[in-house]
């Protein structure tokens, strides 16, 4: 982390405060190396000791913190024998009169609680509720003893109020020891650096950083976290902002060449055979791409639409195009399966058009060339062959199109489909390719809410399809509990049976292929569910052939087999000679079979909630109605069943991407999701504070158009810097 010359104190290695073996312990386990970073190591939340609760109702706040009042009614002294040796342990038993309750305290923790909760003696206690021996417990709770005077009273009702930082801790180092550690350095937040210009802080109302930093770490009141976190949160916001705003300076500042479609040309032509009408959404998105194509500036945009909403077919009226004015396009998928899909509809789409040069092509057309990694040779070569030689006007391919050997023409638009799955080398690799950095349009079938891509895609332009085409139908999902209701399962397969009866067709998804090693297995009876390993598709595959599916064409089809059998497989599938496909992943995009009615997901609770609405949108894509069937084992009141009753409410894209979002929050919005490095957010939430996200982007967008190198700012800078490691600074480069 960068940090200003004039701070050295801040910017000390934490071994001069703190001593060496706590130091070591944050920097390793928590990624705290100085005492800017310690402060900046907000609480997570505060325990208030305040709400009293009765012992009747603790059996709904199992993992919550709680404080209660009640009286000791006995107290046992024990002696266990452990792995470890032997120990001491005290239970002790309390009431409030409406219920009882268990206090247990180890080892050397034992000795003063056993000399001051006698039976009889009222105290207030707070600790987290646990459950032991399907009991309800307190382990190693905070007490203060109660008296019968007034003083006792203040001191119960001060106990009772005082807000109590609950800090990210890790096993080697809790909470209560990070809070003295942040004591240590709390005096140094007097000589932090405000980023925020002075005006824009008046403007908004906002306190300075030293008191936004004390009033976190040590409140006095709620009114005082509330000022902090509001602070803060500009801080994150503001300062991402601008990181963003000088990326898109930068690339407004790059030349590109402007790409026209010529009028008559190959685009018209392709309008013309087309046998639907494209709806509002798409025409009104193409406009902002064709807009976009003809600046000399690099387009960069964001093209996200819910599974099913033509955004294959906007990406490649965009490629035609470019072909028209003369360039190149490439489309980059993330998976063989996928380039080939998309090979496949977009030569059906484009007819003799896409046969340029070729016997029966049309003279206004183009060639359309596959480029993957498991090519035959000579396949290979004329594919590079009509690559060089501009022959061929739009390339489908895998990342093997990256590769140095891989030459264009005159490189004029990438397309990316599937963001996430990308690695921004891998983007910034293809761009690179171009003789002039070419336009790029980055594709997701994820929907991303508004705040995320202004985030996270900051330095992108949005565009948004959330309109499906006619003829889409519509899908039923429903959530089968096949632990607790088995009978459930059984008519899954017999609605599978039916379907196909019906000249239908089903998926069956699976987490795990099934010729991995098989993870060990740990833990009791109780977690199965969550300890067993995820559902196989080999073996799902023969339990359905010999059993309820017995007598129906079952293939199966996952990431490790050999490209030429899984493309075979999809080839049946596709042909309606399989009827049953049973698979990991692999199928969650692009996959496009409109035959397919039925989509069962095993083990449903184990895929995120934007990963089952992808898998869903399989189905219903044809005229018969879509059915999609959430096969889980975890216990109805578990978050993962939440979720899954959520994705069964909804075939909203965007409002299952805001509740993905909240219960995973948002990982590193600079991207470090890719490198696995901990989040930069840390009282930002992108969902909740939409407004300040977008306030930031403004005020950052004036602050860099007047002063682009932030020189009159020093602040901002060295917060810029500190943000910017240089990892980051790679990722927004490469953005």
């Amino acid at each position: 982390m960068v940090c200003n010359e004039d701070v050295p104190a801040l910017d000390e290695d934490l071994k001069k405060t703190l001593g060496p073996a706590t130091a070591k312990v944050l920097a390793e386990q928590l990624g705290l190396h100085t005492a800017l970073d310690l402060l900046h190591h907000y609480p997570r939340r505060y325990a208030e000791r305040g709400e009293l609760t009765s012992l009747a109702d603790l059996a709904d706040q199992i993992d919550e913190h709680v404080t209660v009042v009640a009286q000791v009614a006995d107290a046992r002294l024990l002696t266990y024998q452990g792995s470890r040796g032997g120990g001491k342990r005290l239970e002790v038993t309390i009431t409030d009169g409406n219920g009882r309750l268990q206090l247990v305290f180890f080892g050397a923790g034992v000795h003063k609680p056993h000399k001051e909760l006698l039976p009889g003696s009222r105290a207030m206690f707070a600790g987290k509720v646990s459950l032991f021996n399907r009991k309800l417990q307190l382990a190693h709770p905070a007490y203060e003893p109660l008296g019968a005077d007034a003083s006792d009273r203040d001191a119960a009702a001060a106990f009772a109020n005082q807000l109590i930082p609950i800090y990210p801790a890790c096993a080697k180092l809790e909470s209560w020891k990070i809070a003295k550690c942040v004591d240590a350095v709390l005096p140094r937040a007097q000589e932090v650096v405000d980023p925020l210009p002075a005006a824009l802080r008046d403007g908004r109302g906002l306190v300075p950083l030293t008191e936004a930093l004390l009033k976190i770490h040590r409140p006095a009141a709620k009114a005082d976290v509330e000022d902090a976190r509001q602070r803060l949160k500009w801080d994150e916001a503001f300062v991402l902002q601008v990181a963003l705003a000088r990326r898109r300076h930068a690339d407004a500042q790059l030349p590109a060449v402007p790409r026209r479609p010529s009028p008559g040309g190959l685009l018209d032509s392709f309008d013309a055979k087309l046998p639907f009408t494209l709806t509002e959404g798409q025409q009104s998105v193409s406009k902002e791409i064709f807009d976009d194509l003809a600046t000399e500036h690099p387009m960069h945009r964001l093209l996200q639409g819910e599974v099913g909403s033509g955004k294959t077919m906007v990406a490649l009226r965009a490629m035609l195009a470019v072909v028209d004015s003369g360039g190149q396009a490439a489309m980059l998928a993330p998976t063989e399966v996928l380039a080939q899909q998309h090979h496949r509809s977009i030569t059906e789409m484009m007819g003799e058009l896409a046969e340029g040069g070729m016997l029966g092509g049309s003279d206004q057309g183009t060639k359309v060339v596959l480029l993957t990694g498991s090519m035959g040779m000579p396949a290979r070569r004329q594919a590079l062959l009509d690559l060089v030689t501009g022959e061929a006007g739009i390339v489908i391919g895998t990342h093997a199109l990256i590769e140095d050997k891989v030459q264009f023409h005159d490189l004029g638009l990438v397309v990316v489909d599937e963001q996430h799955r990308f690695g921004v080398e891998q983007r910034d690799a293809l761009r690179s390719k171009g003789k002039q950095p070419p336009h790029l349009l980055v594709m997701t079938a994820t929907p991303i809410p508004r705040t995320v891509a202004m985030t996270v895609f900051g330095d992108l332009e949005t565009s948004v399809l959330d309109q499906l085409p006619a003829g889409r139908s519509p899908i039923a999902t429903h959530v089968v509990p096949a632990k607790d209701k088995p009978h459930f399962l059984a008519r899954a397969w017999e609605r599978v049976r039916e379907e196909v009866e019906n000249g239908h067709q089903a998926y069956v998804v699976c987490p795990r292929i099934g010729d991995e090693e098989e993870p060990k297995k740990k833990g009791s009876a109780e977690d199965d569910a969550e300890k067993r390993p995820p559902l196989a598709v080999l073996d799902i595959a023969e339990q359905l052939t010999r059993g309820p599916l017995a007598g129906l064409s079952v293939e199966v089809l996952h990431g490790r087999m050999d490209p030429a059998d899984k493309d075979a497989v999809m080839r049946r599938f596709a042909a309606g000679e399989v009827k049953v496909l049973v698979a990991t992943t692999v199928i969650e995009v692009g996959v496009n079979v409109p035959n397919s009615t039925v989509m069962v997901i095993m083990d449903a609770d184990r895929f995120g909630v934007s990963q089952l609405h992808q898998l869903r949108g399989r189905v219903g894509r044809g005229s018969a109605p879509g059915l999609c069937l959430l096969v889980s084992e975890m216990h109805e009141a578990s978050p993962a069943r939440a979720r899954l009753a959520a994705v069964a409410a909804t075939l909203d894209g965007f409002e299952l991407s805001r509740i993905d979002l909240e219960a995973r929050r948002e990982g590193d919005v600079l991207g470090q999701a890719q490198s696995g490095v901990r989040s930069s957010l840390r009282v930002l939430s992108v969902i909740e504070d939409e407004e300040v996200i977008a306030q930031a982007r403004e005020e950052a967008g004036r602050v860099v158009a007047a002063d682009p190198e932030l020189e009159r700012l020093p602040g901002l800078r060295t917060a810029l810097d500190a943000l910017l490691d240089t990892e980051r600074e790679q990722y927004l480069e490469k953005g």
